[in-house]
């Protein structure tokens, strides 16, 4: 479709003086299709041109040629809106998605360019909650949009693997931990130690001092800490790689926050050099009032350092190392006031990189009215939902297709993309109460009602039992019930750009459900295998053409797409 847009841009650009390039970024697609294939919005025009947009598109809409490609102009509440020619605009979009297979989309955008992307970062010795799985999967498929963009794209797990709540996990070990315990259910013994410690120094503040010690000789290399440390992060470590390798994630780093133990004093010693440091109360801070932030916390009264100065040595470490064109840090919105002092902080220090990083924020996860919280034990655990999740798709299958191939299989492809896309699905912005039978899901606007589009694709796919053409008769594929199918196939391209654009996933998971409605609007009206050799030739390649978006568009968002289900 974007040849399209190019060809309408081109025409405004003659009647506006404004430059066709310029204009091809401002032409929408209308979220109604009775509005059109593509909208030019006139807001923008209405200073310069001093007339009222209503007007502007009026004028606009009377002065251009209906020809090329563009069958209808009408002007509509200060938009100029658009209609293709449906049985072109079907042509060139089918045969672009069936020449290029799943590389349809891709793009050269982002050719010798490179995005560090900082996503999950649980913290060790803590199971691996459903409120973690928002970095993560946003992180994710952020991470495969910007690779199908042409992209360079380095992923990075920032682990929470160093810190004064592991001067409180060690000393509740001394206090109440079992080796026994620890060797049956390494992590669930841990999480009630670290639960149990911060309930009890609500009543007893001598504890939290007790932390703090068992932590000053964590860092201070005391050999019998840091080999208990060593311990609880080897447990974590291989239950978090269960559920990644569980959900098909991957990370080409992990670098957790003791990895920078090391380079911390390089930027302690850089901002002293640079006079953006100084004492306050025996503290070592970066003054921010003068931004009307609060100052940044390099070094403690004790001498003990902060997450604030492993990210610094963080972010310096991964300039040096990849030369980023943008670096993300896909983080909690609670997170926002520690990047804007972080990124400061680097801007005042001369980096003028600082520029290209961002803090990707994304919401809470709740549990009811409350805000879940590892440290006060309110927490669901990922894995639980997913086990949860398998056996309800098992049984489902059971009872609808007992004999499926592969049955537990895809009972878990079932269940993954259920979790993944009620995450997904949702703008990051926004908050998410964690409901179980809404995660779990499966019918409605889900991830197993676009696996199963897919499904029925395929199958559709097997029984017409031939190669699939690429040449058929378009004129079939350009009438009111195929075409929105059709439409929402060319918008694809837009929408992955829209989506790196806005950091949001959540683009492509409404553009997928948009995709499958249209298909099964079309698939419940119409047969697609019929004795007219023609018609049927032409669904088909339908049919291929969406099978192959869908596929990628979950796969973009993390999701498997089952042949059978």
């Amino acid at each position: 479709m974007e040849s399209f847009k190019e060809e309408i841009a081109k025409k405004l650009a003659l009647k506006t003086g404004r430059g066709w390039e310029e204009l091809v970024k401002t032409i929408e697609v209308p979220p109604q299709p009775e509005f059109g294939d593509f909208a030019f919005p006139c807001h923008g025009l209405a200073k310069v041109m001093k007339k009222n947009p209503a007007v502007i598109a009026a004028e606009l809409a009377a002065a251009i040629t209906v020809v090329d490609g563009i069958k209808k102009v009408q002007a509509a509440a200060g938009y100029v809106n658009f209609w293709v020619d449906r049985s072109r605009a079907s042509r060139e979009v089918l045969k672009n998605i069936f020449g290029e297979g799943a590389s349809y989309g891709s793009s050269k955008v982002g050719e010798g360019k490179t995005i560090a992307i900082d996503y999950s970062s649980p913290n060790i010795a803590k199971h691996f909650g459903v409120g973690h799985l928002r970095s993560t999967a946003i992180g994710h498929s952020l991470y495969r949009i910007y690779r199908k963009l042409g992209y360079k794209t380095v992923g990075i797990n920032h682990l929470g693997d160093w810190g004064t709540q592991f001067g409180q996990l060690i000393a509740a070990f001394k206090k109440w931990g079992s080796e026994e315990k620890l060797s049956e259910v390494p992590i669930t013994h841990l999480f009630e130690l670290y639960v149990r410690f911060n309930k009890e120094a609500k009543e007893n503040p001598a504890l939290a001092e007790e932390g703090r010690s068992w932590f000053k000789k964590l860092e201070n290399g005391d050999a019998e800490t840091r080999k208990l440390w060593q311990h609880f992060k080897d447990l974590s470590l291989k239950e978090f790689e269960r559920i990644y390798r569980a959900l098909g994630i991957s990370f080409d780093y992990y670098w957790g926050e003791s990895f920078y133990n090391d380079k911390i004093e390089r930027v302690i010693k850089l901002l002293e050099e640079k006079k953006l440091s100084r004492l306050s109360e025996g503290a070592l801070v970066v003054d921010l009032s003068a931004y009307d932030m609060p100052p940044l916390l390099l070094r403690k009264k004790d001498e003990a350092t902060l997450y604030s100065t492993r990210d610094l040595a963080a972010a310096i470490l991964r300039w040096e190392q990849f030369q980023f064109d943008r670096s993300l840090y896909v983080v909690n919105v609670a997170q926002d006031l520690h990047f804007k002092q972080l990124f400061k902080t680097l801007e005042l220090a001369g980096f003028d990189w600082s520029s290209r990083m961002v803090h990707v924020s994304f919401g809470w996860v709740k549990f009811g009215d409350a805000v879940m919280s590892t440290r006060e034990g309110n927490i669901v655990f990922l894995k639980e939902v997913l086990e949860k999740g398998i056996e309800l798709a098992e049984k489902t299958i059971r009872e609808k297709n007992p004999d499926l191939k592969d049955l537990e299989k895809t009972a878990r492809m079932i269940a993954e993309g259920a979790i993944m896309f009620a995450d997904l699905s949702t703008r990051r912005h926004k908050d998410i109460t964690f409901r179980w039978e809404e995660v779990l899901n499966f019918e409605g606007e889900t991830g197993p009602y676009l696996q199963y589009t897919h499904a029925r694709l395929a199958s559709l796919l097997r029984k017409y039992g031939k190669p699939v053409k690429g040449e058929v008769n378009f004129d079939l594929l350009s009438s009111e019930r195929v075409w929105p199918a059709a439409r929402q196939l060319g918008n694809f391209p837009s929408t992955l750009l829209a989506a790196a654009e806005a950091y949001e996933p959540s683009f492509i998971a409404t553009h997928l459900l948009d995709l499958a409605k249209a298909f099964n609007a079309f698939y419940q009206t119409e047969r697609i295998l019929t004795d007219d050799a023609a018609a049927t030739d032409a669904r088909i390649l339908l049919c291929s053409c969406v099978k192959t978006v869908l596929k990628e568009g979950l796969y973009l968002l993390g999701i498997e797409s089952p042949e059978e289900m």
